[in-house]
């Protein structure tokens, strides 16, 4: 099945609202529109408003880092699903390693994120991975379907269409290191294997399913030219307006 390509540019905690527009403005200029792939910025949430506005009529999409899974309320510090969706954003990532590393963020607060963000119409992006430990005892297969499992749950067919999955091992992150095509396939087939078995084959064929880990233009062609690898979660290269064009362009 023909899945539209999505390159996302995960920005983290950079870049004040002047510098993601003047981000935004060099951006435009070096990007090449294709209707086959999707671009996504994920600035961080004092951008957001900001670039929603710049944005709003390109066809870049927006997203948010995070959210929080209720609407609203006394939770100082949280953004939730309508305030991103008021900024413009149709996306947002859900479960990002340094969300569970750094912050000690579980599957089941996962879960409960992913249902606030299909309950209010935005794509979640659910990232899995596995750490170089659990990586170097072949234990990947385990750890990515345990997590989707747990992340997952209670999400039927008809919403799990609406989630992109990106597949981070949290060992390439930041690090230089970077799995390899074939290394990235073979666990990306067997997330979209998995998804077959919980919900049904089409799912599993139209779902698009990300590589994220230390992608930049040298290795974007070899890893989006795989078979199941439909984008990529791009991070520190993404910070950076013509290195993240490159790696645009190396998914055509």
């Amino acid at each position: 099945m023909d899945r539209r390509t999505l390159i996302a540019g995960n920005w983290k905690m950079n870049k004040t609202p002047a510098e993601t527009e003047s981000y935004i403005k060099s951006f435009m200029k070096l990007l090449h529109n294709d209707s086959r792939i999707e671009v996504l910025l994920l600035p961080p949430f004092t951008g957001l408003e900001r670039a929603g506005k710049l944005l709003s009529e390109t066809t870049i999409a927006l997203g948010g880092q995070d959210l929080h899974f209720e609407t609203g309320g006394a939770f100082t510090g949280e953004i939730s699903s309508e305030m991103l969706k008021a900024c413009g954003c149709s996306y947002v990532l859900v479960g990002h390693s340094e969300r569970r590393a750094l912050f000690e963020e579980g599957d089941r607060l996962i879960n409960r994120k992913l249902h606030a963000a299909l309950a209010a119409g935005l794509h979640p992006i659910l990232c899995v991975g596995e750490t170089l430990e659990e990586h170097r005892q072949g234990q990947v297969e385990e750890r990515i379907t345990s997590q989707l499992g747990a992340d997952l749950a209670q999400i039927k067919a008809a919403e799990a269409s609406l989630v992109v999955i990106a597949y981070e091992p949290i060992w390439a992150i930041g690090t230089g290191e970077t799995a390899t095509p074939m290394g990235a396939q073979g666990t990306i087939h067997v997330i979209r294997e998995w998804i077959a078995a919980a919900y049904d084959q089409n799912v599993a064929e139209t779902m698009r399913i990300l590589y994220g880990g230390s992608v930049k233009p040298e290795n974007a062609a070899s890893l989006l030219h795989q078979p199941d690898i439909d984008g990529a979660l791009v991070g520190g290269a993404s910070l950076f307006p013509d290195s993240f064009a490159q790696i645009v362009a190396a998914s055509h």
